[in-house]
């Protein structure tokens, strides 16, 4: 037969050849085929040969659940967007600006949005403030709301959302390969942000989720009457580029790049304070930083720029070379410089919270979900499950040569069952899924299934006589393959709930079940079947 021929007739059988032969590549591949946005040391590398990450039953690590701090205001009258659609965002400022006052909340504990169908929300991200008098802040801000209707418990999706994303990037900013975050829901409509990290303690990964991370850079400096006074000139949200921690004579710094619409403003202002004025307050800072953080203890008239961290200050130094290019009004289109650390831990700390975002809302401890398993004993677990693996594949063969014991049927059928663990596996590698317990049992499942399946292709195509024409065969195949494609049909609608809902451990087993039944019925089963017409028949 020509090549063409049965490349056309046998279709089925490359296109399985294929998707084996892209499973490997994504496996084994160095670095993966799509390029992780993560750090994994070349030690990592080489204890793993292969792409795929493994989660905490495979890796050990902690799993936290935890629901956000917060009160919400749902739906409220706030006369800031007109029935037109159109949004007045100074409205809204100043209704944050009321709440803030009216509370005295610190900054980044209220937020008042806009959903996507135009309903205005106000939240508050502290556990210190009661209905009441969140309800009288709102109506000092001129906002009518029912404190016994109006008023819940808990924070909005939008900023479960922005907690998710915001966790999510820090992890990866902090070099932790193979964490994930996510939302639960509770019974009682309560939300709480899952947050896994493999291979690190509770303690580590409950601080980490601790810090609010809002970054400010604060000008410190002498105001008429000879105090000092503290003017926020930088957010975290100014600042578009972070560089890689680097020592910095005795400390560290972080490299920054200011986002564009900042900068000018920021250049203004240091140039009318006096930061940039050789006789003024250029190179003025005396203020000590040590371990405890920033001393104001010191005699004297300082110019300082302070690093400030969920409001504490960290470090105090002077404007340095960048006064030169804001006197001269041209560092605006340079825009970089470096804020200053202590210690290599803290400097990566700044770094990460500067990449990753500030936290909208604290999650609340006192009500936290921990599971953490020892690297040791997930060591242990990857081992068995390997094992266990290899018992399914040897027993389930075995069945198979009993069953027919004729080589030329049982030997495709376990190859081919075995093709869809690990086109499995190359797809977990290519997206980079951490693989737990859960998954492992989900592979079991598929290599069951699968080659129940293949037995009922076999037997229909050959227990009713001999085939002896093309045209026999792909009548008894289409009746078998009716049969497996209603069986998978109802396993998908059976785990279809379990893959969508968040049940942790039982949705992992049930997507890759899915996966494996969608790959079998759409790939390796018609393969099968290009393998028996080729044996059974003439062609």
């Amino acid at each position: 037969m020509r090549p063409k021929r049965f490349i056309l007739e046998y279709w089925r059988l490359m296109l399985l050849l294929v998707f084996v032969a892209g499973a490997g590549i994504a496996l084994f591949y160095p670095g993966g085929v799509i390029a992780d946005d993560g750090y994994v040391d070349d030690e990592s590398l080489d204890d793993n040969p292969t792409n795929l990450e493994y989660g905490l039953g495979l890796d050990g690590g902690t799993r936290i659940s935890a629901p956000p701090i917060g009160m919400t205001a749902e739906d409220i009258d706030a006369g800031a967007v007109s029935d037109d659609g159109a949004i007045d965002r100074e409205r809204l400022t100043e209704i944050e600006d009321a709440l803030y006052d009216e509370l005295g909340l610190e900054t980044g504990d209220v937020r008042v949005s806009v959903d996507d169908g135009g309903s205005v929300h106000a939240e508050i991200f502290t556990d210190e403030v009661s209905e009441d008098e969140f309800a009288a802040a709102l109506d000092a801000a001129d906002v009518e709301v029912d404190p016994d209707d109006g008023i819940r418990e808990g924070v909005t999706e939008e900023t479960r959302d922005d907690m998710i994303a915001t966790i999510d990037s820090r992890i990866n900013a902090a070099g932790l390969s193979g964490g994930d975050v996510y939302e639960s829901a509770q019974l009682g409509g309560a939300y709480y942000v899952v947050t896994e990290v493999p291979d690190m303690d509770p303690d580590e990964l409950r601080e980490l989720l601790s810090e609010r991370g809002l970054v400010e850079v604060v000008a410190y400096y002498p105001d008429e009457d000879g105090n000092h006074t503290n003017e926020t000139v930088l957010e975290g949200g100014d600042i578009a580029a972070v560089d890689p921690p680097r020592a910095d004579g005795g400390g560290y710094a972080v490299p920054v790049e200011v986002d564009s619409n900042a900068a000018p403003e920021f250049q203004d202002r240091m140039n009318e304070l006096g930061f940039t004025d050789p006789n003024v307050g250029m190179g003025q800072c005396g203020l000590a930083t040590g371990t405890d953080g920033v001393d104001f203890d010191q005699a004297g008239e300082h110019y300082c720029l302070l690093t400030v961290v969920d409001g504490e200050p960290v470090d105090a130094h002077s404007m340095g070379d960048l006064a030169d290019g804001m006197r001269a009004e041209t560092w605006d289109s340079d825009r970089t410089f470096q804020m200053g650390a202590q210690d290599q831990q803290q400097a990566q700390a700044l770094s990460v919270n500067l990449e990753s975002g500030q936290l909208p809302a604290p999650l609340n401890f006192e009500d936290e979900q921990t599971y953490s398993l020892s690297p040791a004993l997930a060591d242990q677990f990857k081992l068995y499950s390997l094992i266990i693996g290899a018992l399914s594949i040897l027993t389930v063969s075995g069945v198979v040569f009993l069953r027919y014991r004729d080589v030329r049927v049982a030997t495709p059928m376990i190859l081919t069952a075995m093709s869809e663990v690990v086109i499995l596996l190359g797809f977990a590698a290519l997206i980079r899924m951490p693989l737990d317990l859960s998954h492992v049992a989900g592979f079991i499942a598929v290599v069951g299934t699968g080659v129940d399946d293949l037995l009922i292709i076999a037997d229909e195509v050959m227990d009713e006589g001999e085939v002896n024409s093309q045209k026999v065969f792909e009548s008894r195949f289409r009746k078998a393959f009716w049969i497996i494609g209603a069986a998978a049909a109802t396993t998908i609608i059976a785990m279809s709930p379990l893959a969508v809902l968040s049940l942790g451990d039982l949705q992992g087993f049930a997507i890759i079940t899915i996966l494996g039944v969608l790959i079998g019925v759409l790939i390796t089963r018609p393969a099968y079947g290009d393998i028996l017409q080729r044996l059974l028949t003439d062609k």
